[in-house]
């Protein structure tokens, strides 16, 4: 059997990714899970299997008393999607009802927790119209209601992205009422009407498509101990990690991380962390707000 992973179709790959997956994690797999994960008859579960074993002999073995694939003391990883971070997103997915149980990798679900988040009035038919015009490279007519205005006004916008704050969702556009790039709050599109031409390019976006890199450190008035545990908590290395951030989403990031105020005025214990290269990498305003609607 031919292990060229170039040669995959992509439903192939989904599944092999699905058994390195349970055996990584779970520490073993067998041909039902396969087969009542994708829907599968037993041929085109064993096939899969034997796929796996031309990719990674030493990543399972048969155990014949437990009948069923369990991971090898070799194991390595082929796929190489396997990192913490999508194993907790399937949790929280869960969690939030954004997947459903079928449609989840892990066999036996942890009790998990997460908190509340309040939903975000996003209909269906204007997230449908912004991403259509997005694909087309359109604007269209929303009628939008500002915080600035007591009631909300019809404007042409030219959406080329969408953004997520880590609470809510924005789309990336040309105002042509303003004639500058702003973010605008998907929830408070109350109507979409009509399409037109763009009349700006979204390569124009300057914001959007310059990034800057944020250093963040444990708060100083932390003792060495409470210094350490927050290097831990965020992945620090030398005493502090870099992240990388689109300006036109600077304002967000900081404020959701208690960077966008001065680091005296809150406790260090509530605070824990501090932005080392304010000045350095943005002397004018870091905190300020880049054009929300």
């Amino acid at each position: 059997m031919k292990n060229d992973r170039s040669d995959l179709r992509w439903g192939v790959e989904q599944r092999l990714e699905f058994i390195e997956f349970r055996l990584f994690w779970e520490g073993h797999v067998n041909r039902s899970d396969v087969m009542e994960q994708f829907g599968l008859s037993v041929n085109q579960a064993s096939s899969d299997l034997n796929r796996y074993i031309s990719f990674a002999p030493d990543n399972m073995t048969y155990d014949k008393s437990a009948r069923t694939y369990v991971r090898g003391p070799g194991f390595k990883a082929v796929f190489g999607k396997l990192d913490a971070g999508r194993y907790l997103a399937q949790l929280r997915s869960l969690e939030e009802g954004i997947l459903d149980r079928d449609d989840c990798w892990i066999t036996d679900v942890l009790e998990f927790g997460s908190t509340p988040t309040p939903a975000r009035g996003v209909h269906s038919e204007t997230l449908r119209a912004v991403v259509g015009a997005i694909r087309r490279a359109e604007a269209i007519e929303v009628n939008y209601q500002s915080l600035s205005n007591p009631n909300p006004r019809w404007r042409w916008i030219a959406p080329h992205a969408i953004a997520f704050d880590g609470f809510r969702w924005h789309a990336r556009a040309f105002c042509m009422t303003d004639d500058c790039f702003k973010d605008f709050l998907l929830s408070r599109m109350l109507e979409v009407r009509g399409t037109a031409e763009a009349a700006a390019s979204a390569a124009g976006d300057d914001d959007w498509h310059s990034e800057i890199t944020l250093e963040v450190g444990p708060h100083p008035g932390l003792s060495e101990t409470q210094a350490r545990v927050i290097a831990l908590d965020y992945g620090m290395q030398d005493g502090k990690v870099e992240i990388k951030v689109r300006r036109a989403l600077l304002y967000y990031t900081l404020k959701r991380l208690g960077l966008d105020t001065d680091p005296s005025a809150r406790n260090p214990q509530d605070q824990q962390i501090v932005l080392l290269n304010r000045e350095t990498s943005f002397p004018a305003k870091p905190a300020e707000r880049v054009g929300e609607a």
